[in-house]
C-alpha cells in the first residue's frame, strides 16, 4: 500500500529492490563493507576446518598404533582400577615385562614389548641428526603395528647377542642419507657406537607428541648397555587380547606390578597404565582447545566486519537525511524507515556471508591438498556462519536504522 509520497507498507520484493538500488549507488563503499564480512566468515570456517582436520589426523595416527594398545610408564596417574601417586621415573625393569608376559594371572594380554627410549646425535658420513633412539625387542613391531619397507626388523637373536644393528624410520633415513635412498647395509654412529642399518620402516607420520618416522630402532640390550648405560625401561607396551578386555588387562597388569614392587596400596603405585582411548581423549582435548582458540581469533575479524557495516550505515543515514525527512513528512512511519535501513544492512552481511563461506571452503580444500590432511568442513560451522551473518546485520544495523527513524522531519529537511 502506497500513501501520498511515501511507502507506509512495502512488500519484500519492493524492499529488496530499493535496498539493492541504494547500495549500488556507492559500489566501492558497499564492496569494502562486504569484504570485512567475507574475511571474517571465511576465516572462521577455514580455521575451524583446520582444527578439525588436525584433530582427525592426530586421531588416525594414534589409532594406527592399534586399538587395543596399553602403555605402562613410570610415574603416577589413573589406570583402570589402579590410581598411582608420584614415583621415580626408573621403576620399570625388563623383569617386570617378563613377569607380565609369563604370569598365569595375566589372561587379557597377548603380547608384551619392553622398550627404552632416549635421544641421541646420530651420524652417517657427513650428515647428522638428533633423533629418538628406541631400544626394542622383535614384538615391538607387532604391538606397535610397524612394517618394514626395506630390509628386516630387529630379531630375537639381535637382542640376545647384542648385535649392533639399527632400523631407521623414513624421516631419519632422509636426514642421514637423503630422500629415496635405501640405506640397508650402511653404517651409522650413535653415542660413539657404530651400527649397521638392516631395515627402513614404512611411513606412519606423527602421533601427537612424537613423529613415528623420525626414530631409529636398535636392540633393547644395545640401547641399555652400550648406548645409554641404563638398567631400566622407559615404557612397556602391551597388546590386549581384544578391545573388550582393555580394562581387565589394565587391572591385571596394575595389580601384578603392585605386587612386584611390594606396594600394598594402589595409591602408592609408581607406574601408570594408559590405553589408546586415554591418549586419544587427551589429544582430542588439546586439538579441541586449539580449534576454539583459532575460532576466537577469527571471531574478532567478524566483530571488525560488523563495526564496518555499522559505520557504512551511519554514513548512509547522514547522506540521506533530507530523503528521510521528506519521506517522514509525506507519512512514512518509523517502522518503514527502520525496516528499510535494516534490510540494507542484512543484505550486506548475507552477501558477505555467502562469499565468505565459499572462500572458507576453498581455503580449507587447498589446505587439505597441500598439507595432505583430510578435507573437513563442518555443516555446523556453515550454519553458524549464516546465523552470525544475520545477527551482525541486525545488531550492527539496528542503531543506524533507529537513528534514521528518530529524525524529526523538519530538522531533517533543513539538513545541508
Amino acid at each position: 500500500m502506497v500513501t501520498a509520497g511515501g511507502k507506509s507498507d512495502m512488500d519484500f520484493r519492493e524492499l529488496a529492490i530499493e535496498s539493492l538500488s541504494t547500495l549500488a549507488l556507492n559500489k566501492l563503499r558497499t564492496g569494502l563493507a562486504i569484504l570485512g564480512i567475507i574475511i571474517g566468515i571465511g576465516s572462521v570456517i577455514a580455521l575451524v576446518s583446520l582444527g578439525q582436520a588436525s584433530q582427525k589426523a592426530v586421531e588416525s595416527q594414534i589409532q594406527s598404533l592399534g586399538s587395543n594398545l596399553l602403555t605402562v610408564m613410570p610415574g603416577s596417574a589413573q589406570s583402570g582400577g589402579v590410581r598411582g601417586a608420584a614415583g621415580a621415573r626408573t621403576t620399570l625393569t625388563f623383569n617386570d615385562a617378563k613377569d607380565i608376559e609369563n604370569s598365569p594371572a595375566i589372561t587379557a594380554v597377548k603380547n608384551v614389548s619392553p622398550e627404552y627410549s632416549g635421544r641421541a646425535q646420530v651420524v652417517a658420513g657427513r650428515n647428522n641428526t638428533n633423533t629418538s633412539v628406541m631400544g626394542v625387542t622383535p614384538l615391538y613391531a607387532q604391538v606397535r603395528k610397524i612394517e618394514t619397507a626395506f630390509g628386516n626388523f630387529i630379531t630375537e637373536r639381535d637382542v640376545t647377542a647384542q648385535t649392533r644393528v639399527a632400523v631407521l624410520g623414513p624421516a631419519a633415513t632422509a636426514d642421514l642419507f637423503g630422500e629415496g635412498i635405501n640405506p640397508v647395509g650402511q653404517a651409522v654412529r650413535i653415542n660413539g657406537q657404530t651400527l649397521r642399518v638392516i631395515g627402513v620402516t614404512v611411513s606412519k607420520g606423527g602421533s601427537g607428541f612424537q613423529n613415528q618416522d623420525d626414530v631409529i630402532y636398535v636392540p633393547l640390550t644395545i640401547a641399555q648397555k652400550q648406548l645409554f648405560g641404563v638398567n631400566y625401561l622407559s615404557t612397556i607396551s602391551l597388546e590386549a587380547e581384544s578391545e573388550e578386555v582393555m580394562v581387565q588387562a589394565q587391572n591385571q597388569v596394575g595389580y601384578l606390578l603392585l605386587q612386584r614392587h611390594k606396594l600394598s596400596d594402589p595409591q602408592e603405585a609408581d607406574f601408570s597404565i594408559f590405553s589408546q582411548q586415554d591418549i586419544l581423549e587427551t589429544a582430542s582435548q588439546v586439538t579441541g582447545t586449539f580449534t576454539a582458540l583459532l575460532s576466537g581469533v577469527a571471531a574478532i575479524s567478524l566483530l571488525v566486519g560488523g563495526i564496518g557495516i555499522m559505520n557504512v550505515m551511519l554514513v548512509t543515514v547522514t547522506e540521506r537525511t533530507r530523503e528521510i525527512g521528506l519521506r517522514k513528512a509525506l507519512g512514512a512511519k518509523k517502522k518503514v524507515i527502520i525496516t528499510q535501513f535494516l534490510s540494507e544492512s542484512v543484505i550486506l552481511t548475507f552477501t558477505g556471508g555467502l562469499f565468505g563461506i565459499i572462500l572458507g571452503v576453498l581455503i580449507s580444500f587447498l589446505f587439505s591438498v597441500f598439507m595432505s590432511f583430510a578435507f573437513v568442513v563442518s555443516l555446523n560451522s556453515i550454519f553458524l556462519a549464516f546465523v552470525v551473518s544475520a545477527a551482525i546485520g541486525i545488531i550492527f544495523g539496528w542503531y543506524p536504522a533507529r537513528k534514521a527513524a528518530n529524525l524529526e522531519p523538519i530538522e531533517a529537511l533543513r539538513y545541508e
